[in-house]
């Protein structure tokens, strides 16, 4: 199974190019993994927050395939504690699914079509942080689950 990360535009502080950059290559010996940024879009002060949710939107859409299994990173949905987010990451590689999604939305979220469309919600927390910081957490959170599937020390009870 290949697990994708989509992001709405580029992160832009290098502390947390930085982090994401530590994870991506430490992810890369668990797994098929593949960081993906659909680009940002122009003119945004022309539109208003709906319309940019719906262009980004359609953006995002054009990545998935229907076989895809598309995981939302938003605030309303479930949250899990590391152990059970890593048995969950178990039964999606053992399911047969191919393509495993995480997609964070631009800084207004996600677009009625985008909801419709996910097969899951996940939340990092009750907390509310930045689009940009969440690429980062996730990444961690994401590289925490497979050494806890692999028994290795980093995660600690």
């Amino acid at each position: 199974m290949k697990i994708i990360l989509l992001v709405v535009a580029k992160t832009t502080s290098p502390y947390l190019q930085d982090g994401e950059n530590d994870y991506l290559n430490r992810l890369k010996h668990y797994t098929d993994f593949e960081y993906s940024v659909i680009p940002a879009l122009k003119n945004t002060k022309s539109i208003n927050e709906q319309q940019q949710k719906t262009e980004e939107g359609k953006l995002i859409l054009s990545k998935l395939t229907p076989s895809d299994f598309c995981i939302l990173l938003d605030e309303n949905g479930k949250t899990f504690r590391s152990e059970n987010f890593a048995q969950f990451l178990e039964n999606k590689i053992q399911s047969g699914i191919k393509r495993l999604f995480f997609v964070v939305g631009g800084p207004y979220g996600f677009s009625e079509n985008v909801y419709q469309r996910a097969d899951f919600k996940l939340s990092l927390s009750e907390m509310t942080f930045s689009h940009q910081m969440v690429r980062l957490i996730f990444l961690e959170q994401l590289y925490r689950a497979f050494t806890i599937l692999k028994n290795e020390p980093y995660h600690h009870q």
